[in-house]
């Protein structure tokens, strides 16, 4: 049986890389579902050159980041049959066909895999997404581009599901690029009008034209897509660029699609209540425009060259900011910068890097696999801890900065990861009884995990709610040496999360230090505009001088700390264990004091005092910086 209600498709031009900015955000206030439909040719012909993000979902899925997308803006839960790929549609006639299932009947394109995808769609689109109920709408994207030959058979499937499921159900969007050359300054409607011909053709016609532009464009245009492409101007939906993507929904509000969809699907929706649905966004889009004060956060990570390859924690991170009423500013950091052979054979790289993180408000390293940059992230652990500066590490960043604990305060200069040197003496952190060496698919710990929270005080747990328990998803091989925890919460290293075993370990923070978490799982899959993740969330407040009194508040943000006229000045400067800060010990890299124009080498910054060498460097001088 095909959905009671009806099924959106949304074709997704190639220049469409931020699903974030395509329509599925209509149904935002509706009971959702979507099953995602990607190829997985371009993996496999190693065109993703550079590093994409790995999303995860509740069920250990790994999926696109533009389910991440899905889930973030429509704030429901996916599970892995929402994502479709070619490889699985195969895989499943396959394995029907060697069970004899098709009688021994020769297993062609047309009807076994055209059918096997409609049955996929039929079955996801009644899994409930939010609570128990059946979603109201399902929303599928036909990613590529028209008349790419891997997508043909996804094509041919939907042609013949429009007349399976009655015209009453079935809504094709067709989303197009509408280029504007800075020659003439023009808009171009010759790509909309000859990818729309090519989709007629092969037996879709699209009800909505959803053009995305770098600037708005005229009722000219718009009216000259309607007349080729066969569709009413009010089915001519313009979308440009704006300043925030959380303005998108209110752009399509007003383009009318709410009421076309309501008419056109049946929907009954009643639309007294559309203005309350949309208050809290509104709200969100409004402060992206009306905040002004920055706060600057630095990734140390190995994979910067490519935003996307760090895309949740990104998100995570603005949610994170506009819920504390700041403007995001984020510098992402190469870790190898940061290490000492570059320091040698690259001095002006390594001391710009330095420089970027001393001023930074903020320290973040992310997940990642490998031995490159790694000790560029424990250098940055180093720096954070001993000169108190906020910090969130996650995942690989809890293992580095286990490891500079280890280095720093237990004396073993050796320690290491077993993923970089599986030979070393002291492996502070190891694999997983999952893992096995040299197969590297599906031996991760994936999925949703229930962490448990210790006795004792506990910054993150206060974020949390006070909760005995969080659950959060993980990605990972490796994980913390239990053997060495005794010894590590001896010299204040405090393990304040761990799995149901007590035998993992999940959160790490140091009690003497504004903000100092670490985190096993990856909270940034879980974090929403309107809900952000709690890490994410004391990151931003510790590195505005705001935490202690966020917590004092009983985890609520007061009016003075939601406006953004308040000034710095006016927030007492007290630390989480109530003493006020003071003047501290700052270390720079071991090179001379200042350069040629008298500015000190790349860190500023304050710093309390250590026995050794700092992160970047020995030379000490007194800095009254906070």
């Amino acid at each position: 049986m095909a959905p009671k209600k009806s099924t959106i498709v949304l074709n997704v031009e190639q220049f469409i890389h931020d699903i974030e900015e395509r329509p599925a955000i209509w149904n935002r206030n509706f009971h959702c579902n979507k099953a995602f439909l990607e190829q997985m040719w371009d993996e496999l012909s190693g065109a993703h050159k550079l590093p994409s993000e790995v999303y995860v979902l509740d069920d250990g899925a790994e999926v696109d980041l533009d389910l991440g997308n899905y889930e973030r803006f429509l704030d429901i839960t996916l599970h892995r049959d929402n994502n479709i790929t070619t490889g699985k549609i195969y895989q499943l006639v396959i394995e029907k066909e060697r069970t004899g299932e098709y009688l021994g009947k020769t297993v062609q394109v047309v009807p076994h895999i055209t059918d096997a995808i409609q049955e996929w769609v039929e079955r996801v689109a009644q899994t409930p997404v939010q609570g128990s109920s059946k979603p109201q709408v399902c929303i599928v994207e036909l990613g590529g581009t028209i008349g790419d030959i891997e997508g043909m058979p996804f094509v041919e499937a939907f042609r013949q599901f429009q007349f399976r499921v009655k015209r009453e159900n079935f809504c094709l969007a067709h989303v197009s690029l509408v280029p504007l050359p800075k020659a003439t300054g023009e808009p171009k409607t010759k790509p909309t009008q000859s990818s729309v011909r090519e989709l007629r053709g092969c037996g879709l016609s699209p009800d909505l034209i959803v053009c995305r532009s770098e600037k708005p464009i005229g009722l000219e245009v718009k009216e000259k897509i309607s007349n080729f492409c066969h569709v009413g101007p009010d089915q001519v939906i313009c979308i440009h660029d704006l300043s925030s993507i959380y303005h998108v929904p209110l752009l399509m509000e007003q383009n009318g699609v709410i009421e076309y969809l309501n008419e056109r699907l049946q929907l009954n929706i009643d639309m007294s209540k559309r203005t309350k649905c949309l208050q809290q966004w509104r709200d969100l889009a409004r402060r992206t425009e009306t905040v002004r004060r920055e706060v600057t956060i630095a990734i140390v990570g190995k994979y910067t060259k490519f935003t996307d390859s760090y895309a949740s924690v990104v998100k995570a991170l603005q949610h994170a900011a506009l819920a504390a009423n700041r403007k995001l500013e984020l510098v992402f950091i190469e870790s190898c910068l940061l290490e000492e052979e570059t320091q040698l054979s690259e001095p002006s790289k390594y001391h710009k890097e330095w420089q970027k993180l001393c001023e930074s408000d903020g320290i973040l390293v992310p997940g990642g696999f490998g031995s490159r940059g790694m000790e560029g992230k424990i250098r940055a652990c180093q720096w954070a801890r001993e000169n108190r500066k906020p910090f969130l590490g996650i995942c690989l960043g809890l293992q580095a900065a286990v490891i500079e604990f280890a280095r720093s305060k237990l004396g073993l200069k050796d320690a290491n990861t077993t993923e970089i040197d599986p030979k070393t003496a002291n492996a502070l952190v190891i694999d997983m009884p999952e893992h096995h060496t040299g197969q590297l698919g599906g031996t991760m710990r994936l999925g949703k995990r229930t962490t448990v929270f210790a006795e004792g005080p506990s910054i993150l747990r206060q974020l949390y709610g006070n909760p005995k328990t969080v659950e959060e998803r993980h990605r990972h091989r490796y994980e913390v040496n239990p053997k060495y925890v005794p010894r590590l919460e001896e010299h204040g290293m405090r393990f304040v999360g761990t799995d149901v075993d007590k035998t993992r370990m999940e959160i790490i923070e140091l009690s003497a230090h504004p903000y100092f978490v670490a985190t096993q799982y990856h909270p940034e899959y879980l974090s929403r505009p309107l809900n952000p993740s709690p890490p994410f969330l004391g990151l931003i407040l510790a590195s505005v001088d705001r935490l202690f009194h966020y917590i004092q508040r009983g985890c609520r943000l007061s009016p003075r700390q939601l406006s953004d006229a308040s000034s710095d000045e006016e927030d007492s400067v007290v630390g989480l264990a109530g003493a006020t800060k003071s003047l501290r010990v700052l270390k720079i890299p071991n090179t001379p004091k200042t350069t040629k124009n008298g500015i000190s080498n790349g860190c500023n910054g304050s710093s309390s005092t250590s026995e050794g060498e700092g992160a970047c460097g020995g030379v000490d001088i007194t800095n009254g910086h906070q």
